[in-house]
């Protein structure tokens, strides 16, 4: 049986293993890390020698992992991890520096700060690509996991290795088309409305998650769609009311009429959540402060409205 020499391993091979695992594709791993796709085959041949394992298995259009692909998954992340502690007190230009992050934020929160993060980065000659996944309601396992460097959410996971900072506050408020109706002037008249909300990836949906609201306080949601943008399409000429933060006003439900709720709703916070390794990584630095100066501006927004 050949020994296997750890020495052959290395950074570059570690992640394109993950790459791939986490893609199940030669193809899409390539275009994720921004090489080409026999570079990734000559990469994963070369590990497979090392580790005397097959590691993938050809499964329909994509590629199964082995038990030992499997198995290695969470000690590669951790070399990783400890590989890029190592270059934390790196000197750092974010002009030269090639910057890669995938970002979960449900898409209100990715489009009130990520497009203008973009068009300023742009602007300074600076190099950021970024991958969205939608947030649903994070936990502990997708930020240790590195399923994510960063997400946006009301809804921050408990744990000890978990860091979170708040960015912006939002009261709660009723979405209409005042075209076809009037919001509803009391608690009855609420609870009996045809209700639109999101249903999160994962379970749970805005108006329960957010507002608190028993499923048996208000009438079962008539429409329940997969993100925030998909709100106005069904609101608009309709008499379905959708009850979301007021800072989606300023673009996201900006389309429609909003009115305060009949009832006393508690006040929302948009948390940052990332995982204790990056804390003091410069680039996740320049990430996180970027995101902070963006969001300091939302309550201005909020005025002009």
């Amino acid at each position: 049986m050949q020994k296997t020499n750890f020495l052959d391993l290395d950074g570059h091979i570690l992640r394109t293993f993950l790459a791939i695992l986490e893609n199940s594709s030669v193809s899409i791993a390539a275009e994720q890390l921004g090489v080409t796709q026999p570079a990734v085959s000559h990469t994963l041949s070369r590990l497979r020698k090392i580790l005397g394992d097959p590691l993938f298995v050809r499964s329909g259009q994509g590629l199964m992992p082995t038990e030992t692909a499997l198995a290695l998954k969470e000690p590669v992340q951790k070399a990783l991890d400890s590989l890029k502690n190592l270059t934390d007190d790196r000197i750092f230009d974010p002009t030269t520096e090639e910057m890669r992050f995938v970002v979960a934020a449900n898409d209100m929160q990715r489009d009130l700060v990520f497009p203008q993060l973009m068009r300023e980065a742009w602007e300074e000659g600076i190099s950021v690509n970024i991958r969205f996944l939608p947030s649903g309601q994070p936990t502990v396992n997708m930020m240790r996991e590195a399923q994510c460097d960063l997400a946006l959410t009301p809804l921050p996971p408990d744990g000890p290795d978990i860091f979170q900072k708040p960015l912006f506050t939002s009261e709660m408020m009723c979405f209409y088309d005042s075209e076809v109706r009037d919001p509803p002037a009391t608690w009855d008249e609420y609870r009996k409305a045809d209700h639109l909300t999101v249903q999160f990836a994962g379970g749970g949906t805005s108006i329960k998650v957010i507002t608190d609201l028993e499923a048996s306080q208000i009438q079962e949601p008539r429409i329940s769609v997969p993100n925030f943008n998909a709100i106005p399409p069904f609101v608009k000429g309709t008499g379905l009311i959708a009850t979301e933060m007021s800072l989606m006003r300023i673009h996201t439900l900006s389309s429609l009429s909003v009115a305060a709720l009949p009832f006393k709703s508690n006040v929302v916070t948009i948390f940052m959540i990332w995982h204790e390794r990056s804390t003091n990584d410069p680039a996740h630095m320049w990430l996180r402060n970027r995101i902070s100066a963006i969001s300091a501006k939302v309550p201005e927004l909020m005025k002009g409205l």
